[in-house]
């Protein structure tokens, strides 16, 4: 029976048939002030009081009673953990739980808001997403030795599906920093020191997020480049220190991978950063946010705050202050100015936002600029019209056996062999009767920091175990600690370990290495010391490279039984392994591995795969030596009194249980114009005995220039598997792009006259082959 009413007319912003400009148009002609200043902000740990009950689910009285006057909220911070106590958010909630709560959150902001405006769920996805059941894979600085952009890809599109399903929207993720200080604690969030291979793999981190940006399938999320700029080359290797960084340094170094992501890869969100450049905090920068971002590049994006970031722009004395701004009020102001669109975790500054524009300090027009495109991307995301999730596919999806497969190939290709003395491995279990597996990080959970609480974690103890079952027996002990607690990436309190209780385990060790045949040394750092300091009590910077506690005294008592050591290194920054690189014979860098670590060091030991890995990053001799990256300018690295200038490992080294060999380098032209191509062409052969990965690294140096260039630049490279005896010819492009530097005048272009082109298996010269072409006018 038809009804005799006619219903009323769909709002414009609520027709899914209007485009999202349009119906971004329509919304904002309707939205009050307040409405447009909810938009800009978030609740993160305050959901607990707003949105949730005891348990962490979803409470209908509290949300009513919070936003009781229906403007909404514009993002929900990290739903995966709630319920969760704050030192360990990783137990929250399961896949199944999290869909369920974000789609009665979702339900109430729609239903219970003025105008039905949806809000974004944001979660942290730096190496998987960091919730409960999440799939773990290698750290950032792991992949970054994996020199695999399609494998970066593959990964970040398994983790945008794993949060998507759950309800996120936004990842933090990925982290596009260039690492240029290993004394920093979050080196192991970056993919490495050198510019164009963070560009490259934050690129496919992007495409794998975000896929064509249509966001058609509920498999797909928003990336987030963090963080914008310069934050990993803090004085002093402190974090949120200042960047005390010239132009052409910040342009050539920092600011290309953001470029590149943002221009090539479609990046919706930005980050800002903690740190201030040239005495302007990146929150507060005018130049950074409006002028280089948007109007240089383009960007129609959104900005978000680092945490708490608006606050600091005054003084936030659990951490530290700019005092740019006299109180909160001001501080909303510089950052509105500055063009943060939203201000995270909690409401703070940004409560003052209708207050300032009321005082006509702040105009609703700047208001309305910055929250268009949050908006937009709500429309473009189908959150106005199917914003929920089913709870049934998360549940079948997340933590599943093939994004488990997935893992495991990460943590194979990150590992790098950086020493393999006479061949001891890979070691062959028919002539083995007995292993000691050895060491401080040889039984315990191997992920790093930013990490959820994924359904498997192999440690290095069980991978082996399980890969020799009853034909090899297995001996166990830890060795020593390297911290006392045993490496909480959560816990504030960060304490050494105890010198005679470590000498005793010392001892213990020695007792069972000397009934084995051979021994793995599981050594390095833990998540406690290489991570963020967040706050003065929670630190994870160092003044130090060399390994913490006892783990040299360790090694050397493992060489005095006289039997073969393998050493496999877990860390998140570099380390200045000086004794071990000496004397051990065989060593391997893992960085952290992930869920499957203790599988893929099984896979490795005994040459069921070879290792394929190549360092991301320079590891010094000592933090004396930095620093440390290879690309330096000629006049630097001239010498020390009484001690060696070069690096323990070069940047791009890494060994393998076959060898390559690299012939006929070659230019397809040796003379260009200034806006024309070539490429370099290598033949590539394996001939050794395995199957194994390489990775030909092109370099460039501009020999004579206006200004002083680097001795040489990654400016290509190509990753290629070959089986015994085959060859391959290997064709990386030379564009003007390639070539190209801000000159004399601070003007992005290519200078004539000659460059050498250098091809090889590292940075290191001995590793590279040179050629010369030549730049006419």
């Amino acid at each position: 029976m038809k009804s005799g009413h006619k219903s009323a007319p769909l709002s414009a912003y609520k027709n899914p048939r209007l485009s999202a400009a349009m119906r971004v148009r329509d919304l904002l002609a309707r939205m009050t002030l307040e409405e447009k200043a909810a938009q800009m902000m978030c609740v993160w740990q305050e959901k607990a009081n707003k949105l949730l009950d005891g348990q962490g689910n979803f409470n209908l009285k509290k949300a009513k009673a919070s936003f009781k006057h229906g403007h909404g909220i514009g993002q929900v911070g990290r739903p995966s953990d709630a319920g969760s106590d704050p030192a360990t958010p990783a137990e929250g909630k399961t896949a199944r739980g999290m869909a369920e709560l974000t789609n009665f959150i979702q339900k109430f902001f729609l239903e219970h808001s003025r105008l039905g405006i949806p809000v974004m769920f944001h979660e942290e996805c730096l190496h998987g997403h960091a919730a409960k059941d999440g799939t773990s894979f290698s750290q950032p600085i792991g992949l970054g030795a994996t020199f695999n952009p399609g494998l970066v890809e593959e990964l970040f599109a398994m983790t945008a599906y794993e949060s998507r399903i759950r309800g996120t929207h936004q990842a933090l993720t990925p982290v596009v920093d260039v690492a240029r200080d290993p004394r920093w604690g979050r080196v192991e969030e970056t993919y490495g020191e050198d510019p164009y291979l963070v560009g490259q793999l934050g690129c496919a981190a992007v495409r794998g997020f975000q896929g064509d940006a249509r966001f058609k399938n509920k498999n797909r999320v928003i990336a987030t480049m963090k963080h914008f700029v310069a934050h990993g080359e803090p004085e002093s290797g402190m974090n949120c220190a200042p960047a005390n960084i010239s132009m052409r340094v910040l342009r050539e170094t920092f600011l290309t991978p953001f470029k590149e992501t943002i221009q090539k890869a479609g990046a919706i969100s930005v980050m800002a950063s903690y740190n201030e450049v040239d005495g302007v905090p990146s929150h507060a920068s005018k130049w950074l946010l409006r002028d280089v971002l948007r109007k240089e590049w383009g960007f129609k994006g959104f900005v978000v705050s680092d945490y708490y970031a608006i606050w600091e722009l005054n003084n936030r004395p659990d951490t530290h202050g700019h005092f740019v701004a006299k109180d909160k009020a001001e501080a909303c102001r510089l950052a509105v100015e500055a063009g943060v669109n939203i201000e995270l975790p909690e409401p703070d500054c940004y409560l003052h936002l209708a207050g300032l524009v009321r005082k006509k300090i702040l105009k609703e027009s700047q208001l309305d600029e910055l929250i268009s495109p949050m908006l937009l991307w709500k429309f473009k995301m189908g959150l106005f019209d199917d914003p929920y999730v089913d709870p049934d596919e998360a549940d079948r999806v997340v933590g599943c056996d093939a994004h488990r497969q997935l893992a495991l190939r990460a943590a194979r290709e990150t590992i790098t062999l950086l020493k393999n003395e006479n061949h001891i491995a890979p070691l062959n279990p028919a002539k083995i009767k007995t292993i000691a597996v050895i060491g401080p990080n040889s039984n315990r959970s191997l992920l790093g920091g930013y990490s959820g609480a994924p359904k498997h974690n192999v440690t290095v103890l069980d991978g082996i175990r399980a890969k020799v079952g009853d034909r090899v027996k297995v001996l166990h002990s830890e060795g020593c600690r390297i911290t006392a607690e045993g490496g909480s990436w959560q816990r504030d309190e960060v304490d050494p370990s105890d010198p005679e209780q470590d000498r005793k385990q010392i001892a213990d060790a020695v007792k069972v290495a000397k009934q084995a045949d051979v021994i793995v040394l599981a050594i390095g750092g833990n998540e406690q010391t290489a991570r963020e300091a967040w706050n003065l009590k929670h630190m994870g910077d160092r003044t130090s490279l060399d390994l913490i506690g006892r783990q040299d005294a360790l090694v050397k008592a493992m060489l005095d039984t006289g039997k073969p050591v393998i050493v496999f290194l877990f860390n998140g920054r570099p380390l200045s392994i000086n004794y071990v690189a000496a004397n051990v014979p065989v060593v391997f860098e893992c960085w952290y591995l992930g869920q499957e670590c203790g599988h893929a060091v099984a896979d490795v030991l005994f040459g069921d795969v070879n290792p394929g890995g190549k360092l991301p990053i320079t590891i010094p001799r000592s933090a004396g030596h930095l620093p440390a990256y290879y690309n330096h300018k000629p006049s630097a690295r001239r010498g020390y009194l009484f001690d060696e200038v070069s690096p323990l490992f070069h940047f791009g080294f890494g060994l393998s249980y076959t060898k390559f060999s690299l012939t006929k380098v070659r230019l397809k032209k040796k003379r260009i114009g200034l806006n024309e191509s070539t490429q370099v062409l290598v033949d590539v052969s394996n001939i050794g005995k395995r199957a194994g990965s390489e990775v030909v690294q092109m370099y460039i140096r501009d020999c004579i220039s206006s200004v002083t260039r680097p001795v040489k630049e990654l400016k290509g490279f190509a990753k290629i598997f070959l089986k015994p005896k085959e060859t391959r010819t290997v064709a990386l492009d030379i564009t003007p792009e390639s070539l190209a530097f801000w000159d004399i005048d601070m003007k992005f272009r290519v200078e004539p006259g000659d460059f050498e082109i250098m091809i090889g298996t590292s940075s290191r010269d001995t590793d590279l082959q040179k050629l010369t072409l030549t730049v006419t006018p």
